[in-house]
């Protein structure tokens, strides 16, 4: 019998040369760090495994963890031969990793997050790929970047987006090399394997990267986890991957040295309330009246009318940065009966946790798989999204944070926001040195500002020409102007009180807006006290 609990080098050990590795993780969330560790390790000693692909669901790093220890070695070792590429839809939270893809020292590619899930879901029952309408119009259109990061992959092309047409319509084929070695993460292993996460933040892509591995033959999935217990402790129906589909078992165990590599998010060691064991209680303090929290009180102002308008709850995903805020807002307006809000890792209902703890929630309700909630999200089964936005241009296309020398990835953002039939894109209208303040009831703007509104966006990852196609209900939403799109283009419906519309609004635009008839946004926008939004959203109990 083989022998499945073994040291982390002896796992490793198994990985074979020019093995294609899907890694799990979101950030720190089911990321394996200590088995990432030990592969670097063995590479430095040994020289091997050499020459591999890695895949991921979102990215297993966060600044000098996981991935980014190997961009590390990368940029250290130029000439490496280590790992010869990524796919990742996500590499804000490994900065050494971007460097290294920016110098062209490695390939990279980048799919949403949404895609790569499914995908690894589809290559395990043997088709060439993903068909998905998300990303046509996009960088990630062939037509556009194909999903290259660097010259790197336009010159190898190990991983392939093609343009098909079916039934009259565009579809983009995703293709990637099927992966043989699967590094994942859970929480308890029993004496045969079985995996149980309760103590992780969310379940992420855990099991469907097994699938895909043990849809090769020979496929080899290495578990990191924090404790064994015997056959039977694990109730069957809390077993997240059973145990003959994994064939070795790594132990770090609490209270040791390599504890730190199996934290639940970058912050948290072990949180009950993260892992849903522990009730979130938390006095709630309403956040200040600023700008920013004018624009998610607008969306949230969006969101009622939306429950009003289909006369029930509806299904929400917030985006990070200004949309996150509108979670605020909604908490102290107490709508959260009537707006279900979800993180695009898993989590239902709760508050999401910001930066490089995003991914997980506290006061959840609920956590299904990150595969499924894509599903969802693709499908248009929520009602509305609320994303960020870096840059629109004229023809409502969005940018939300690619820049010259900045590769993050779209992340979830292309699936949520072509999936949703509803996209409120929230920022401030301008960006740079600002002072703007809301003073008696009305906007006062002074400021040196960098223009948002262009007349190109740099990168586009939300294509306004094929939203309009799929009848999407699209707005822009700022402090100051919120703005809809129409198949004419971007229209300018409505100004904050105490605004020169010219001059605090059009001279800071690179294009011209439609404007057919301006009204004035609502005023209790700007008054530091309640909206008053719950007595608005109960009227669909009164019907």
């Amino acid at each position: 019998m083989i022998r499945k609990f073994v040291s982390a080098p002896e796992a490793i050990s198994k990985i074979p040369d020019n093995a294609v590795v899907a890694i799990s993780g979101f950030n720190a969330a089911t990321s394996p760090f200590y088995l990432i560790d030990e592969l670097i390790n063995a590479y430095k000693k040994s020289g091997h495994p050499r020459n591999l692909f890695i895949i991921s669901d979102a990215i297993p790093a966060i600044p000098g963890f996981g991935l980014d220890k190997i961009g590390k070695l990368i940029l250290e070792n130029p000439d490496q031969d280590f790992v010869r590429g990524f796919l990742l839809p996500f590499y804000g939270w490994a900065p050494e990793l971007q460097k290294a893809v920016i110098k062209n020292l490695v390939e990279a590619y980048t799919w949403p997050i949404g895609i790569v899930t499914r995908w690894l879901r589809t290559v395990a029952v043997g088709t060439p790929g993903v068909f998905s309408r998300v990303g046509l119009g996009t960088f990630i259109d062939p037509r556009q970047d194909g999903g290259f990061l660097n010259d790197l992959a336009k010159e190898r092309k190990t991983v392939t987006i093609e343009l098909v047409e079916m039934g009259g319509r565009e579809y983009l084929l995703y293709k990637a090399p099927k992966p043989n070695v699967g590094l994942i993460r859970a929480t308890t292993a029993d004496e045969i394997g079985n995996l149980s996460m309760e103590q992780e933040a969310i379940y992420g892509s855990v099991l469907s990267i097994v699938e895909a591995v043990k849809a090769h033959p020979g496929g080899v999935v290495i578990a990191q986890v924090l404790r064994t217990v015997t056959l039977g402790e694990i109730h069957p129906k809390h077993v997240v991957v059973p145990g003959p589909l994994v064939d070795y078992v790594v132990v770090t165990r609490r209270g040791t040295e390599v504890e730190k590599y199996h934290w639940q998010t970058a912050s948290f060691d072990l949180n009950p309330i993260i892992s849903g064991d522990e009730p979130y209680k938390v006095a709630y303090e309403p956040v200040p009246l600023t700008a920013e929290k004018v624009i998610a009180r607008r969306v949230a102002v969006e969101l009622v009318n939306l429950v009003k308008k289909l006369g029930r709850p509806v299904i929400v995903n917030l985006g990070i940065g200004i949309p996150a805020l509108a979670a605020d807002v909604i908490r102290e307006e107490q709508l959260d009966d009537f707006i279900h809000l979800t993180v695009e890792s898993g989590p239902w209902g709760g508050i999401a946790l910001p930066d490089a703890d995003f991914g997980a929630a506290m006061g959840h309700y609920a956590v299904i798989p990150l595969p499924d909630q894509f599903v969802l999200y693709e499908g248009g089964a929520i009602d509305a999204t609320s994303l960020g936005f870096m840059q629109v241009d004229k023809e409502g296309n969005v940018n939300p944070a690619f820049l010259p020398g900045k590769l993050p990835g779209p992340g979830g953002f292309p699936v949520i926001a072509l999936g949703s039939p509803r996209v409120y894109f929230a920022g401030g209208f301008t960006a740079g040195k600002r002072n703007i303040r809301v003073k008696d009831c009305k906007l006062v703007v002074e400021e040196e500002p960098i223009i948002k509104f262009v007349e190109k966006v740099y990168k586009i990852v939300f294509s306004g020409r094929y939203a309009v196609e799929e009848g999407k209900e699209v707005m822009y939403i700022t402090e100051r102007a919120v703005f809809r799109l129409t198949p004419g283009g971007v229209e300018l419906v409505e100004a904050a009180p105490g605004i020169d519309i010219e001059k605090d609004v059009l001279t800071k635009m690179e294009f011209k807006p439609v404007a057919r008839r301006v009204e004035e946004m609502d005023e209790r926008l700007f008054c530091d006290k309640k909206l008053g939004l719950r007595e608005e959203a109960l009227e669909i109990v009164k019907r």
